[in-house]
């Protein structure tokens, strides 16, 4: 496995320049289906992420001082061309915010980036992606009006989340950083301070290739992975969570109003198969199937808010004229729902395992997963030798 892994490490190096963390399949978690070659949404072609990551400060919490374990994800469909995306939403459970969803549920249509942050920052970040649109150009017309997409998880028990660090200068650079290929996972951008299942979370994200006829479609997810409780944590069919239920487990104290399952998960997902707005809501919901495989119930305390658009039909989206488009048949759409709930599954675990160990706030400190104790679990239940 150590081989393996190392020679995993080294592919990676030649496509990047610098060592990748090892994933989840790295290290021998087995998953269903087929990625794509980057096992990311920016296998989905024109997708581009960027990040900024905020860490400053450790000990105790000073508001406004810090310590900060936060920061800004974006994810730009067509990269940095305005060329508005078929996309719908779907909420699992509705404790969380993901702006702009209302007009994207009128319209059809996803006009802007994807922008993910910590909950308090929700503000902030939309209105530096308005004054980004005017510093580049973003939209070409002398008048125009739009509603950026900015969706939040907490990261209050690592972060000093009310001293606000992200700052707009944070969404330009994630935005200003978006690129496609290799995509960092783990304590960066949005998800830096988020804890997930018991352990530390974080951003992952995965794909999936599949062929419909004589046609192949990708689908691409990417997390912000912020949720759950650890005796539901699920990897492979098998109760990881309930064997490690004494392994690691947080370091902080709780608030009254607090109950295992608190936190929230923002899901983004990319396809280049030709689907409708309405094709797009089911696929949404069949993230929560992802989701809850993991060992996701979407808790009273959890915003489970996803968002899924197609870059197929690249005129779709016209002012004057009219146009026509490819369309998926109903009745074919099912090998899109397995990949969906594969690539999920997949993206929150790579989130875990790319994640590290980090002490924010107070001395709170949620534990990295630990990799082998995880794969003893496997074999034990005799999913991997």
């Amino acid at each position: 496995m150590k081989i393996i892994t190392t020679l995993l490490l080294f592919i990676c190096i030649q496509f990047t320049g610098k060592a990748q963390k090892p994933r989840a399949r790295d290290i021998g978690i087995p998953f269903d289906g087929t990625p794509g070659k980057f096992n990311a949404i920016t296998d989905v072609k024109g997708v581009e992420v960027g990040y900024s990551t905020i860490i400053t400060g450790e000990g105790k919490n000073i508001r406004g001082k810090g310590p900060a374990r936060t920061g800004v994800t974006a994810i730009l469909p067509r990269g940095k061309n305005n060329n508005p995306v078929y996309a719908n939403w779907y909420t699992l459970n509705g404790n969380g915010e993901m702006t702009g969803t209302t007009w994207i549920t009128e319209s059809g249509f996803l006009e802007t980036p994807v922008m993910i942050t910590n909950t308090n920052s929700v503000g902030v970040v939309r209105d530096a992606v308005l004054k980004w649109f005017v510093k580049t150009g973003w939209y070409k017309e002398d008048f125009w009006y739009t509603y950026p997409v900015v969706a939040e998880t907490y990261d209050g028990f690592l972060n000093d989340i009310y001293g606000f660090h992200v700052k707009e200068e944070n969404a330009y650079e994630a935005l200003d950083s978006a690129k496609s290929g290799f995509i960092k996972e783990g304590n960066v951008g949005g998800g830096t301070g988020m804890m997930c299942l018991g352990f530390k979370g974080g951003t992952g994200t995965a794909s999936r290739v599949i062929k419909i006829k004589d046609s192949s479609y990708t689908v691409g997810v990417l997390v912000q992975s912020n949720f759950g409780s650890k005796r539901n944590f699920t990897i492979a069919g098998v109760p990881v969570g309930k064997e490690l239920k004494d392994t690691m487990n947080y370091e902080f104290k709780a608030p009254p109003s607090y109950q295992p399952g608190d936190g929230s998960i923002i899901v983004v997902l990319a396809t280049d198969a030709p689907l409708l707005p309405h094709q797009l809501k089911r696929i949404a919901a069949r993230v929560a199937l992802g989701v809850g495989k993991v060992g996701g119930r979407g808790e009273n305390g959890s915003g489970d808010i996803f968002i899924t658009f197609s870059t197929a039909n690249p005129q779709a989206f016209q002012r004057d004229n009219f146009t026509k488009v490819e369309v998926l048949p109903n009745d074919m759409i099912n090998p899109l729902f397995d990949a969906t709930v594969q690539a999920v599954e997949e993206a929150i675990i790579n989130a875990m395992v790319a994640a590290e160990t980090m002490e924010g706030i107070n001395g709170n400190k949620a534990y990295a997963l630990p990799h082998q104790l995880v794969l003893d679990v496997l074999k034990k239940y005799n999913r991997i030798k």
